[in-house]
């Protein structure tokens, strides 16, 4: 089973700097526009928006993934944004992604949103394969062709399977 905690910047700083290190070297091959400093504060002020939800995913003892959610404005529309799904290299393509996108469907149905987004880099074709599994579409590419928006839409009705602790 899953479990599901809110990020603490000061308490989880080293894990969830080694995570987004990872997730930049996974879709840029690189960490070289990755900025320490500037993403622990920008994960302190979202952290404070009540529009968010941003989690350690804990398997057993172990933590071995994180979600970044938010609301956002987009073209006038109001709609969910995945900011991150990261899986440990060892945990990845073993269906556990699957539980991420439910935990996520599951926070954008609370906040009344039916649309979310996310960017991806077009080199990352496993994201690109398992977002496309998911139903998510192309909408067109951002930031100079470095990354492509994807849209999709938040499933209907309860979804089980979901353990959270939130704010």
């Amino acid at each position: 089973m899953l479990w599901f905690r809110p990020i603490n910047v000061d308490r989880d700083r080293d894990l969830v700097l080694a995570f987004r290190k990872d997730s930049f070297v996974v879709s840029f091959g690189n960490e070289n526009d990755f900025h320490e400093e500037e993403y622990l504060e920008w994960l302190k002020d979202k952290q404070m928006d009540e529009s968010t939800d941003f989690v350690l995913v804990q398997e057993g003892d172990a933590y071995i993934g994180q979600l970044e959610l938010s609301i956002r404005q987009y073209e006038g529309k109001r709609v969910g944004y995945v900011h991150l799904y990261y899986l440990i290299p060892d945990k990845r393509g073993k269906g556990l992604g699957a539980k991420l996108h439910t935990y996520a469907e599951n926070f954008f149905r609370s906040q009344g949103v039916s649309e979310y987004h996310l960017r991806v880099s077009p080199t990352n074709t496993s994201a690109l394969s398992f977002y496309r599994k998911l139903g998510l579409t192309v909408i067109g590419e951002e930031l100079d062709g470095k990354v492509t928006r994807m849209r999709g839409q938040v499933s209907g009705g309860n979804v089980n399977g979901r353990t959270a602790f939130h704010k």
